[in-house]
């Protein structure tokens, strides 16, 4: 059943969104630390020397004080505004008070540094101060910062902004909260931007979508983070229908409820640690764009806050693989150390954090009913294929949980192998031999080194993509369900404490090293099967997460090896029947997937449109 805190509210437009209207747009707001202690204050503004207090708004400079903002929340992208839209010049302004000198300096596509603007208050009292600055010789890179200065007397500097000229009315915009079980996590985002009233205050809506069995609103503090919120906020239960489901059930009500017009929809992930104005900046970029974009934030590492995950994203459909970054973007970089000065284009942006124009939605239609995984991914391809880019913006960006601390050895790999088929089947040329050649690599490296439970995902992963569109019928409910049972019936795929290994006693856990990549893989992958099927195996050895390489596991009978989560350990044995039974079964599947797969391709693709409808949709939300 769903239940509603509110009824759904219609608001109109009062100003056409094609009629030029006079006045400022804020593009982002300069602000000198984060909404909360763990937000590094060098990812904001940094001390050159002298002795600073920052506030969330303000800075205050001693004498004799430097400070810039040439930091990842301090920048204005400057090339991606040029690029982007027409404006030609944004506004810098400020209330400044004391004595001291603000200068505006702009960044080539290489990093070299230029002052662009200069300009000197003496014995100021909350004197405002207005910089214009061209947006004229960025088109390959570069951006604009704050630099503030003072001699023997000290400077107060706050509410800096950056704006630049309206061509059409501001559209409404909803954000769009999809959570499962995470209700601490998802509340926490909505504390954060329900804290920022100048962000919060200029939302149409706030759906949160909740499809999980501890709901967020049995919290003790939902009541004042609902009252916060006031009417914006639209609470929403369902059933769970994964990633794909929640945030496609917040833009089917948005796009009905939040105007008669156009909207964008924000979509966030419930547990990012958010930074508010970066709604203000995607929201910015998206409203002045001369065509519609989807304008995607970018991740920092939550365990390592000062760490961005990738500067921009693309796929390589033949190989199956999403993540990988663009030519010049930057990856696991510090970005307190590192800046993307380079333009780049994004072929998708994750859901952590992207907004979609509403014309996105009427153009190519809804996310596909894959329950999760790939579905950012495919629908980023889809829309792009369409005409509708994607722009991954350089200082608007979350923290969300480091990818490399997460197991990706657990049933959601099913989603992901069986989900970049359909998305390769859907956007690319689909080369089955190189598909097949992965699939059989990915196999048998999982079968070599015991995870056996992953074996078998790819296997039934491959399977159901050669069911065709059928398979996605049901929204990916009872599938989940199915294979949550496959996964749970191979013993390693289990976490056990490190101080409790079941069936192994403590002495007989020898760690064990990785020497390195072997520069013969092929060679080593054979003589590895070949010292397993003789069982010449050696005995047991513990084995870190780092050094849990195929060709390191598969030297033992059985591996304790620490999940990447560094929560626990998992104990994968040697099993030669299942071995062979996973082999033998793999072979034939992917044998089908050559033989077959060219047809299945053809059906998806002829079933695209019904797959993404609202009826679709519409017969999924009712069936519960």
């Amino acid at each position: 059943m769903v239940m509603y805190t509110s009824e759904p509210v219609v608001r109109e437009r009062i100003v056409s969104p094609d009629r030029p209207v006079a006045g400022r747009l804020l593009a982002q707001r300069t602000l000198f630390a984060g909404p909360s202690a763990e937000a590094p204050d060098e990812l904001y503004a940094v001390v050159v020397r002298g002795v600073m207090v920052r506030e969330r708004n303000r800075v205050i400079l001693d004498g004799h004080a430097a400070v810039h903002t040439n930091t990842f929340f301090g920048r204005f992208p400057a090339s991606y505004w040029q690029r982007w839209t027409s404006a030609t010049s944004v506004d810098v302004g400020a209330v400044v008070s004391g004595s001291g000198l603000l200068r505006i300096m702009a960044s080539d596509s290489d990093g070299t540094p230029r002052t662009i603007a200069t300009h000197r208050v003496t014995d100021a009292h909350s004197e405002p101060v207005e910089l214009p600055v061209a947006i004229d010789k960025f088109i390959d890179g570069g951006a604009l910062w704050l630099e503030l200065e003072t001699t023997t007397a000290g400077m107060t500097v706050e509410q800096v902004r950056w704006s630049v000229g309206r061509t059409r009315a501001r559209r409404a915009t909803a954000v769009v909260i999809c959570t499962y079980n995470r209700a601490d996590d998802c509340l926490a985002t909505l504390q954060t931007l329900a804290s920022d009233p100048e962000v919060a205050d200029e939302l149409s809506a706030v759906y949160v979508i909740d499809q999980g069995t501890d709901a967020v609103e049995s919290r003790e503090a939902f009541p004042a983070v609902r009252d916060a919120l006031g009417a914006s906020l639209r609470y929403i239960r369902q059933p769970n229908f994964g990633g794909a489901g929640g945030f496609t059930r917040g833009i089917y009500e948005a796009v009905r409820n939040e105007t008669i017009d156009r909207v964008n929809l924000l979509l966030m992930d419930d547990d990012i640690r958010l930074e508010p104005d970066t709604v203000t900046r995607l929201r910015a970029l998206a409203d002045r764009a001369d065509e519609p974009i989807l304008v995607g934030g970018q991740m920092l590492n939550l365990l390592h806050p000062d760490q961005l995950h990738v500067g921009a994203e693309t796929t390589d459909l033949s190989i199956l693989r999403a993540g990988l970054p663009v030519d010049d973007a930057l990856a696991e970089a510090d970005v307190t150390e590192e800046q993307q000065e380079i333009r780049v284009d994004a072929a998708y942006n994750a859901w952590w954090t992207c907004l979609i124009p509403s014309e996105v939605v009427q153009a190519i239609g809804y996310p596909l009913p894959v329950f999760f995984q790939w579905d950012d991914i495919e629908y980023g391809l889809r829309a792009r294929g369409a005409g509708f880019p994607t722009v991954t913006l350089p200082g608007a960006g979350v923290w969300h949980a480091d990818f490399t601390w997460k197991n990706w050895d657990d049933w959601s790999r099913y989603f992901s192998f069986r989900n970049s088929l359909i998305t390769s089947a859907l956007h690319s040329d689909f080369d089955r031999r190189r598909i097949v050649d992965h699939l059989a690599k990915q196999l048998t490296e999982a079968i070599v080194s015991m995870r056996y439970g992953l074996a078998a995902l790819i296997i039934r992963a491959v399977e159901d993509f050669l069911r065709g569109p059928d398979v996605l019928l049901d929204g990916g409910a009872e599938t989940s369900a199915v294979v949550r049972k496959l996964w749970a019936q191979y013993p390693e795929t289990a976490n056990h404490p490190a101080f409790a290994v079941p069936g192994v006693p403590s002495v007989d856990m020898p760690k064990s090293s990785d020497a390195g990549t072997p520069s013969m893989l092929k060679a080593v992958l054979a003589k590895r099967i070949i010292w397993q099927l003789l069982r010449k195996s050696r005995g047991t050895a513990a084995i870190s997460a780092a050094d849990a390489n195929w060709w390191h596991v598969s030297l033992f009978t059985t591996a304790v090896v620490t999940d990447p989560s560094q929560e626990g350990v998992r104990v994968r044995r040697f099993d030669r029947d299942t071995m062979l039974d996973l082999t033998r079964r793999g072979g034939s599947v992917l044998w089908r997937l050559m033989r077959e797969g060219e047809q299945v391709r053809g059906q998806f693709r002829a079933r695209l449109p019904e797959l993404t409808d609202r009826d679709t949709w519409t017969r999924l939300f009712e069936s519960e």
